[in-house]
């Protein structure tokens, strides 16, 4: 998708499309971009009440009288500057963007500088073009219609800037991201398999030059001590996979930062078999695994001067004779011992072994992902992911950067008195801390083996997918994750 910024259309400019956004306090000042015979009219249409002034309200109207243009569309801003107010303005583009029949389209920016965030602006509008595009049909007979495909964008603006440029390349390269998570996310668990991912991972290095991989089986995983890790992926005939993919952006003695993604493939529970209802939507249990290949693959894009390592710990979680019991003792690669009282509590058991082997890389900072807790979905719903760290620093930027991209986080607390809830009698502490404060004592759990650098968790069960009649991978929190590394590398204030 070409996606460029323009002062303004020339007269043989054809598109499906022309998006104009309302400020209606200015609307002379909205229509400037709209050939002047036909500004009258429009005015006229807003005034009487065809578009509400609430943002991201929408009017489409056919453009009969300019063969070059298909249909006007008129997006309305309302009287407020707020982030949100711009979010819904972008959420309009998305949808207008993915129901209409469009190759071509046009988009006035001039109106947005309001914000003062034309440069993010200018991203989130880029990046909302490229996931408009996003289509998970390819297993029907019978295909939605993709003839007609979003080739061309452009930006119109008044005050075209060089630092726009780089805005516009960047939200390309996170809508990008965001598509590859979903396409992976979305995948039927008998397709994306432990070994499937590792695939992508090494068709990912082999597409970027910047990009490097290295996939650890079964018996290397042995050899390492990665018993946690193994006792997950055990009663399952399809072997793990822990994958590792290198950038090198920044000089060799600069520390990495590393992002690690729970892919479970698909989660039955194992022994503590989940219920029938739903279950389905397990295959959705890798969504931290594909937004670090999403935002890996954004990275290779973008190319910021920083180092970033992505760690996938993939395995199945199935119930079989060989799966691992409640009650069972097993050894991490920490060489801390778990009781395991739910088989279901199984991510944290493979990403306990992934944080311990990451103590290697000397980390700047980690950032696990993970789809760990229903806890987390009862206290902040949908909208949220749940956010723990032990460093006050980096969960204040998580916090910050999601509340300007609109990938928002939520902190939650740790302390002694949930730790107090991991105690077993038996190990050195339990895989769960009972029915109370569930997202915490997880988060807790993680803790235990991140105590070597900065850390901080997400837990993106509520957030990485919808279910329902539009039920899908969201590609959450691949934005958020790139945007802060693209802070880290100075690219974005």
């Amino acid at each position: 998708m070409d996606i460029s910024i323009q002062t303004q259309l020339s007269a043989a400019e054809s598109l499906d499309c022309f998006i104009c956004f309302i400020d209606f306090k200015q609307i002379d000042h909205s229509l400037q971009a709209i050939q002047i015979s036909n500004r009258a009219a429009i005015k006229s249409i807003i005034e009487r009440g065809d578009l509400k002034e609430k943002a991201g309200e929408t009017l489409i109207l056919p453009m009969t009288n300019i063969p070059t243009i298909d249909r006007l569309v008129l997006i309305a801003m309302d009287s407020s500057n707020t982030p949100d107010s711009l979010f819904k303005l972008m959420r309009a583009i998305e949808m207008v963007l993915a129901t209409l029949p469009i190759a071509r389209v046009a988009i006035t920016i001039d109106p947005l500088e309001r914000f003062n965030m034309i440069e993010q602006a200018s991203l989130l509008i880029s990046q909302a073009c490229v996931v408009s595009s996003y289509q998970s049909t390819q297993f029907k007979q019978q295909p939605a219609d993709q003839s007609i495909e979003l080739k061309s964008v452009i930006l119109l603006s008044k005050n075209q800037q060089k630092a726009l440029n780089h805005s516009i390349q960047y939200g390309k390269a996170m809508g990008s991201g965001i598509n590859y998570a979903k396409c992976l996310a979305d995948l039927p668990a008998n397709r994306c398999t432990p070994s499937y991912l590792s695939d992508q991972a090494i068709a990912l290095s082999e597409k970027h030059d910047n990009l490097s991989v290295d996939i650890l089986d079964e018996e290397a995983l042995e050899q390492l001590g990665m018993h946690s890790f193994l006792a997950v992926s055990q009663g399952s005939s399809e072997p793990g996979r822990f994958i590792i993919l290198n950038y090198q952006g920044g000089k060799k003695d600069q520390a990495p930062y590393v992002l690690l993604g729970k892919g479970v493939t698909f989660d039955s529970g194992g022994i503590s078999l989940k219920p029938a209802s739903k279950m389905d939507e397990m295959k959705f249990d890798m969504c931290g695994a594909a937004s670090v290949m999403g935002v890996m693959s954004a990275i290779a894009d973008i190319k910021p001067a920083i180092n970033i390592i992505g760690v996938i710990v993939s395995a199945e979680n199935m119930p079989s004779g060989e799966a691992v019991k409640p009650g069972d003792i097993i050894t991490s690669l920490s060489g801390k011992t778990i009781e395991i009282l739910n088989t279901d509590a199984e991510g944290r058991l493979l990403l306990c072994d992934g944080l311990t082997y990451i103590e290697r890389f000397k980390p700047a900072a980690v950032i696990d992902i993970a789809t760990l807790t229903g806890a987390c979905v009862v206290a902040l719903g949908h909208h949220r992911s749940g956010l723990i760290s032990n460093n006050e620093a980096l969960q204040e930027q998580l916090l910050l950067l999601g509340d300007q991209i609109n990938d928002r986080v939520w902190p939650m607390p740790m302390g002694e008195a949930y730790q107090e809830q991991l105690k077993s009698p038996w190990a050195d502490l339990a895989n769960i801390g009972g029915p109370s404060a569930g997202m915490i004592t997880a988060g807790c759990f993680l803790s235990k083996f991140a105590e070597a650098y900065p850390w901080a968790h997400l837990d993106i069960a509520g957030t990485a997918w919808k279910s329902a009649k539009n039920k899908g991978a969201t590609g959450r929190p691949v934005a958020l994750l790139t945007y802060y590394l693209l802070n880290q590398a100075h690219l974005i204030a």
